[in-house]
């Protein structure tokens, strides 16, 4: 991940004074946003895993909360019910983490831009990625629920300043926004 940011950082320093992404540049970016889907993906997995311990659940929440822009929400469907809830990132973890299954298996596959990056009025650029998620839950006593659910995430890319070796440095970084439910199937 901190290779993504650096080639962001590095190939985007022109560019971002102008406003303007390189095709370069867009590479770099597009890399870095399918890393944080990837990487959201691995910490939903370490969350809703019932042998994670609450301490370790607890950091890996910190975590991903990191990679979402503040008020995203995340959708949770089911095979039960016709209407998708949402939730605030942290809540949504935290329902996860709670959920009422010995064990838990979520699984992310067919991850992929849907939409190209779009310029927005404000200078930020928005795209989405699309997910497939394979959920199983299964209770001791037999219980099993399982489901298949398509997912659009928002990705946002906004142009951030930070000080290296007293300089100013301007570089484009990618945050996770809202994440829809599109549909759900067995």
């Amino acid at each position: 991940m901190l290779t993504a940011m650096v080639c962001v950082l590095v190939a985007g320093n022109l560019s971002a004074q102008t406003g303007d992404i390189s095709p370069e540049r867009k590479q770099a970016i597009d890399s870095l946003a399918l890393e944080k889907v990837r990487d959201l993906s691995k910490y939903i997995s370490i969350i809703g895993n019932k042998k994670t311990a609450f301490s370790e659940a607890s950091r890996v929440m910190d975590r991903a909360e990191e990679l979402f822009a503040p008020g995203s929400e995340m959708g949770v469907s089911s095979l039960n019910r016709k209407e998708v809830n949402y939730y605030k990132v942290r809540q949504y973890f935290e329902r996860l983490m709670a959920l009422n299954y010995d064990r838990v298996s979520i699984q992310w596959y067919d991850i992929h831009y849907i939409s190209d990056l779009e310029r927005q009025p404000d200078g930020r650029y928005v795209g989405v990625v699309t997910i497939y998620q394979r959920f199983e839950g299964v209770s001791d006593d037999g219980m099993k629920y399982k489901d298949t659910t398509k997912k659009d995430i928002t990705i946002y890319v906004d142009r951030k300043k930070t000080q290296i070796a007293g300089r100013t440095v301007e570089f484009w970084d990618v945050l996770l926004g809202d994440i829809r439910v599109t549909e759900t199937g067995a």
